[in-house]
Formats: structure tokens, C-alpha cells, sequence
């Protein structure tokens, strides 16, 4: 597990498309769970084709900014004390009004499947957070990137419209095992989240709404591959792939989520 040793790349921050996206700095004593992420592929896709161009300073772009550090640290920093977007200590996440979540139980179990769940294609209980993050990585082969679409309300309690997009150009295995072949049609999911900060905008709490359906039944609609074909958690050789937290090992692709 190596070392953080200083901020991300340019790549990552998005300052080759002139605007950053992505400021976050890790803490010196900081491990990550896979090496430190690389976002220049899913970069590449949301600059491509987000639908918002925020002016700096507004807080569409705080609250997109700020997200996408959450998203760092939450996939990608195991250890919840060295998190710092959230107040490891206050901080629960929830999806439709459920059951909340420890950071402790987020950092165990991932964000997928916290914002997930249990439908009747995808059993979150049933996933490691490695085997879910390998699933969508090895279903939006280009990436899927998530933008803040409308802020309604501001701090302390931040309540945000959003969208997440990508093409389905890889392969999606639902929870029987049964894989679905993507056509390159993008996926659009639109919610919405309540965000309870503090006055250093650091997040306590996290709300967020949508259907799970919206994602997963265009996933399992497409041609499928053959029922049982691959388990759940995905062959040997596609970890080898996409890696353990859905990341090519690629200095040029990297992370395809967020």
C-alpha cells in the first residue's frame, strides 16, 4: 500500500482542460487503499460532455468541487481518520431516507454500496467494496462522471440537483452472475442530495435521492452474455484488469468513477 506524497497530478485536478475540478490534498501521513488515483479518463468524459459550466466561485462549482474530493477520499482513503471532506466522528450517509451510515461502515462496505443497496439485480450485502467497484469499472469502460447540476439551497444545509453519465460500452454482471454487453449509449442518472456541513464546509451528513432502478435496469436490458457466465465477483484475470478499486493500472487511464 504506498504512500500519499503530495497533491494529485494535473491530470487529476483537470487543469489540462483549464479548470480545476479537484483540489484535494491528502495528508502527509496519508495511505491510500490502491496507490494514488489517477482521474485523467474520467476527466476526459466530463469535460466531453457535461451539460453545466459553473462560474468559478458559484456554488454549483463549490458543491462540484467538493463532491469530487469527497469521492477521493471515500473510495480511495481506508482509514476514516485520515479523511478530510467529512467529520469522520458526526458523518452518516443515506440513500432515499434509509438507514444511515457510519463512516466507519461507508469506508468498510463502499459507496456504491451504500447508495445502492438491495434491488433485484444487485445485492449490496453480497459485494465486497473491490468486488462492486470492479462491477461498474468493467461496465463503464469509459468512465462515469458525476457533475452538480443546480444548487438549491446553501450551507450549512446544502441541498443539490446532480447528474452522473457515461457510456455503457463494457459489460455489466448482475447479482445471478448473468453479464449484459453495453452498446455506447449513455446512461444519464439525475438525483438529488442534502448535505449538512460545518462552517469550514466539512460534511457531516449526506442524503441522497434517486431510483437505484434508473441505473441498473438500463444495465440489464442490453444483450446478454449468457446466465452464470461469470460470478459476481468477477474472474481473476478482469481483477488483473480493472484492479481492485475499479482502476486500470494505466498512468494514462487511471480511475474511470467520478
Amino acid at each position: 500500500m504506498a504512500l500519499a506524497t503530495g497533491p494529485l497530478s494535473e491530470g487529476s485536478s483537470g487543469k489540462p482542460y483549464g479548470e480545476i475540478i479537484r483540489d484535494y490534498v491528502p495528508l502527509p501521513d496519508t495511505r491510500w487503499r490502491s496507490g494514488r488515483p489517477n482521474y485523467s479518463r474520467v476527466n476526459k468524459l466530463y469535460f466531453q460532455h457535461r451539460q453545466h459550466i459553473h462560474p468559478e466561485g458559484s456554488l454549483e462549482s463549490m458543491v462540484n468541487k467538493l463532491v469530487k474530493n469527497w469521492e477521493v477520499e471515500s473510495r480511495h482513503i481506508a482509514d476514516p481518520k485520515q479523511w478530510k471532506t467529512m467529520d469522520s466522528d458526526k458523518f452518516q450517509g443515506a440513500l432515499n431516507g434509509g438507514a444511515p451510515a457510519s463512516a466507519a461502515v461507508m469506508a468498510e462496505i463502499g459507496t456504491n454500496n451504500m447508495l445502492i443497496g438491495e434491488t433485484h439485480n444487485y445485492s449490496a450485502s453480497s459485494l465486497s467494496f473491490e468486488e462492486s467497484n470492479r462491477i461498474f469499472a468493467s461496465t463503464f469502460a469509459d468512465g462515469f462522471a458525476w457533475e452538480c447540476t443546480q444548487v438549491l439551497s446553501g450551507p450549512p444545509t446544502l441541498s443539490f440537483k446532480w447528474r452522473h453519465f457515461g457510456k455503457f460500452s463494457g459489460t455489466f454482471t448482475d447479482k445471478k452472475g448473468n453479464r449484459y454487453q453495453g452498446d455506447g449509449s449513455m446512461l444519464d442518472l439525475h438525483g438529488l442530495c442534502i448535505a449538512k456541513v460545518n462552517d469550514k464546509l466539512i460534511i457531516e451528513s449526506l442524503d441522497v435521492y434517486y431510483s437505484p432502478d434508473d441505473l441498473l435496469t438500463p444495465l440489464s436490458t442490453k444483450v446478454k452474455r449468457g446466465e452464470g457466465e461469470i460470478p459476481v465477483g468477477g474472474e481473476e484475470a478482469d481483477a488483473k484488469k480493472v484492479g481492485a478499486l475499479g482502476c486500470t493500472a494505466s498512468a494514462t487511464s487511471g480511475c474511470g468513477i467520478m
